[in-house]
């Protein structure tokens, strides 16, 4: 009997098994030691689903949910059951994910013809939990593109059908639970059985699936309470809905008859006038205002959207001067560690604090101060020369990531200070069911960024961002809603613009590294944009920031 070699990372040894031995059956033949159960592997750095069988030499290394590829697989399986559920309880509703949010992912229950009660939603709570009971595998199937088309129009997947069409391949794959077929790009669990923790709620005018922590499986995370932020998801859905881009294969349609550039016009059109809003806004509070604080998390924009907004400050006649928080930076030797033993510059206590207020206390009483800088190379401040002044009508624009953090001001009056957070939260979906990650879209942006000006390969931003991610989670998002205002920053367009900058960088993944497995899931992502050229992108839009071409300097 032919045999394959195969070394576990888990256990640290070799074993050889049949030909065909499937990833489950090894799994199940191993001591694996998971905090979890195993529900998906990593195989030569790519992941696989349990059902992946072997015919050639691998490496592997199992994994549960407290792993993000293992998080994902639930995800998509757990949206898979809703949907489901969802078909056999009301089968006149079409189920349609809006955005993640609140710790969780928001749906709208279309053709739902009254408000959701907290019965509706145990009904098919209910349903779900016996889905789990039966234990039914996801049945993955590859077949011709036309009948795969063909089952999700039968279902009304109109939106997935169209971008199966676009593809252009002749085979396909679905996934079927029983006899109901959908599709979520990206591998899924064995089975319902697999899914033991989730929870569903009402949420404003729909429900709100909620999914387990990945390192603590057995709790939900919190519910956090976001209605500003989930009143400018509902803004961006309205700008899709003006260009009819509301998914990627809306978007792909423009591109493929050649009407990107309207899209691209009327996305910059919308991002201008939001900025002018602001800024009236700012105009017409207390002339006391003397300070904005622009804060948001990595690659959402900053820079660029308070160069924007300060332009249109100088429209209302106020003179804006820009500083940022990275001037403000501690010495590197000073900047706090992380549990990892790595340097925390997402930690408020990266910035020095007395430092900063001392200046802007400064400022505020009318004095001259000279102005910081950091050099990044050498992990220190350095001067600049550069003299400040405030007189009456300048206002001063912060940006940094802290801007929203209540100890970032120690010595001045909230009343002279106006808040924005901004972050590039995508507007499109894949699909009904399949919503854009926002931290995707901006991780896309940074590793652009790091290989076009800081001189970082993709894997080096990879390897990077789980860090940013958990300084993000931990010392941003939570003061999101003491902003009084926020802004998007992302646009219609721009995943199938930055698809022609991110491709070339993340094929450079070698596969012998662990950011492969990563890599190569980004670029399957924009596998499904039909790319769009950024010829028409003007100068001074928030992506040029990240794809050069500005006609402001930073």
């Amino acid at each position: 009997m032919n045999q394959v070699e195969v070394f576990c990372k888990n256990t640290n040894s070799k074993h050889k098994y049949p030909l065909g031995t499937s990833l489950l059956e090894i799994s199940q033949d191993l001591p694996i030691e998971l905090e979890n159960k195993v529900c998906g592997a990593i195989v030569n750095n790519q992941v696989r689903e349990l059902s992946f069988c072997l015919v050639k030499p691998k490496q592997i290394e199992f994994i549960d949910v407290s792993h993000p590829d293992g998080m994902r697989l639930y995800i998509r399986s757990l949206i898979f059951l809703l949907y489901v559920a969802v078909k056999e309880t009301f089968p006149q509703v079409k189920l349609n994910i809006q955005n993640g949010i609140s710790n969780g992912y928001f749906f709208e229950l279309e053709g739902f013809d009254k408000e959701i009660t907290e019965s509706d939603v145990f009904t098919i709570k209910q349903e779900m939990n016996s889905l789990i009971a039966g234990n039914i595998p996801f049945v993955k199937k590859r077949i011709l593109t036309t009948d795969a088309v063909n089952f999700l129009n039968q279902q009304g997947l109109d939106d997935k059908a169209l971008l199966f069409e676009q593809q252009g391949n002749l085979f396909s794959s679905l996934y079927f639970l029983k006899d109901i077929a959908n599709y979520f790009y990206g591998h899924l669990l064995p089975s319902t059985g697999y899914i033991s923790n989730f929870g569903l709620i009402p949420y404003f005018d729909g429900i709100l699936l909620q999914v387990p922590k990945k390192r603590k499986f057995n709790t939900l995370h919190k519910l956090v309470k976001s209605d500003k932020l989930f009143g400018i998801f509902q803004e961006q859905k309205d700008w899709a809905e003006i260009l009819n881009v509301s998914t990627v294969g809306n978007l792909n349609s423009f591109s493929l008859n050649g009407k990107s550039g309207d899209v691209i016009k009327v996305s910059e059109a919308l991002h201008e006038k939001k900025i002018a809003e602001i800024a009236n806004m700012i105009y017409k509070l207390d002339a006391d205002l003397r300070v904005v604080l622009v804060s948001g998390p990595s690659a959402s924009g900053k820079t660029t959207f308070s160069k924007r907004l300060g332009v249109q400050l100088a429209v209302n006649g106020l003179r804006p001067y820009q500083i940022s928080l990275d001037d403000y930076f501690v010495d590197r030797e000073k900047t706090p560690l992380d549990e990892f033993g790595e340097y925390d510059f997402e930690a408020l206590e990266a910035i020095d604090i007395e430092y900063f207020n001392q200046q802007l206390f400064e400022l505020m009483q009318g004095r001259e101060i000279e102005l910081p800088g950091f050099d990044f190379q050498q992990g220190k401040r350095k001067r600049t020369g550069k003299k400040l002044k405030l007189e009456q009508g300048d206002i001063l624009i912060v940006e940094g990531i802290h801007g929203m953090n209540p100890g970032l001001l120690t010595k001045i009056d909230k009343k002279y200070t106006f808040n924005i957070f901004i972050s590039a939260l995508t507007q499109i979906s894949f699909d009904e069911q399949t919503h854009v990650s926002t931290a995707d879209n901006r991780l896309f942006r940074r590793i652009i960024r790091d290989s076009n000006y800081r001189g970082y390969s993709a894997n080096e931003t990879i390897k990077r961002w789980p860090s940013v991610r958990r300084g993000e989670e931990k010392n941003i998002f939570p003061y999101q809603e003491n902003a009084d205002v926020m802004f998007n920053s992302a646009t219609l367009y721009e995943l199938a613009v930055l698809k022609k900058y991110a491709e070339p960088v993340l094929k450079l993944v070698p596969e012998n590294c662990e950011e492969y497995s990563e890599a190569k899931r980004l670029l399957k992502f924009l596998s499904w944009f039909k790319q769009i050229d950024d010829a028409e992108i003007p100068p001074t839009s928030l992506l040029r920031e990240f794809l050069g071409g500005s006609s402001f300097a930073y």
